[in-house]
């Protein structure tokens, strides 16, 4: 599949098309502090930190430093004037080029980047050399092999096939991380409160900031959000929408 080009539109909808609620990132920061070294502070990593959805809680809740890698300038730019915090640093990198020191971080966060990283091998062993004895990578992935029903899959059917050509299977991800000496750890099936009603998903959808819509071709987007729309008129009685997210872990 070709390269998501983040610098282009993506970095200009990124942070209103993906915004997570408070109790969202709360509940994240929960469960990837169930997983992380017990002392504090920790040094984290946030690798695709994008436009830094998650740098800042990562540091309020380990403490920091907290390093955002981001290999996209439009999308470090957006973070970097973003309210910032002390702790959190943003540099210009990617998986297989990680600006960091051999073991000076305590966990990695891979939060919906790793399927973005075109030499997976190089990027494993990255992240084992910049992860310290007893560290852990966190990665909430989606896995070609454990694709849960997304609700937009209703009304963007082929969206299927792209996710199943576009993201690795459990088994590749764990292979990849286990020939640099991290295993697998724990995988949760973690349920996650997607949006508010039909209309709150239309509304995100409609900024097109899921980097898989972007595969689609014009006619497919057209008569997607057609029936989107005539679906979010017939919401008589709007509901949460729910799902359900992967949190991978190795060490």
């Amino acid at each position: 599949m070709e390269r998501i080009d983040y610098d282009g539109r993506l970095h200009t909808v990124y942070a209103a098309g993906r915004a997570i609620s408070s109790a969202a990132l709360a509940e994240w920061m929960r469960r990837f502090g169930e997983h992380a070294p017990g002392r504090r502070p920790l040094v984290v990593l946030d690798l695709g930190s994008g436009v830094g959805r998650f740098t800042p809680a990562l540091a309020e809740a380990f403490g920091g430093p907290v390093y955002g890698v981001e290999p996209s300038s439009g999308m470090r730019g957006v973070a970097e004037e973003s309210a910032g915090h002390s702790a959190v640093t943003y540099l210009a990198g990617a998986a297989e080029r990680i600006p960091l020191p051999d073991g000076s971080c305590d966990v990695v966060v891979l939060f919906l980047v790793w399927h973005h990283v075109r030499d997976r091998d190089a990027g494993a062993a990255e992240i084992a050399r910049v992860l310290r004895p007893g560290g852990r990578v966190l990665m909430r992935g989606s896995f070609s092999d454990r694709l849960p029903d997304a609700p937009y899959y209703r009304f963007f059917p082929r969206l299927v096939e792209i996710e199943k050509a576009v993201f690795p299977s459990l088994e590749e991800v764990v292979g990849t991380f286990g020939r640099v000496g991290l295993e697998r750890l724990a995988l949760e099936a973690c349920p996650v409160r997607l949006a508010d009603s039909l209309a709150d998903c239309a509304a995100r959808w409609r900024m097109r900031a899921v980097s898989t819509f972007e595969h689609l071709t014009e006619e497919e987007l057209e008569q997607g959000f057609a029936a989107l729309d005539a679906a979010v008129a017939g919401e008589t009685d709007p509901q949460p929408i729910f799902g359900v997210a992967d949190l991978l872990v190795l060490g």
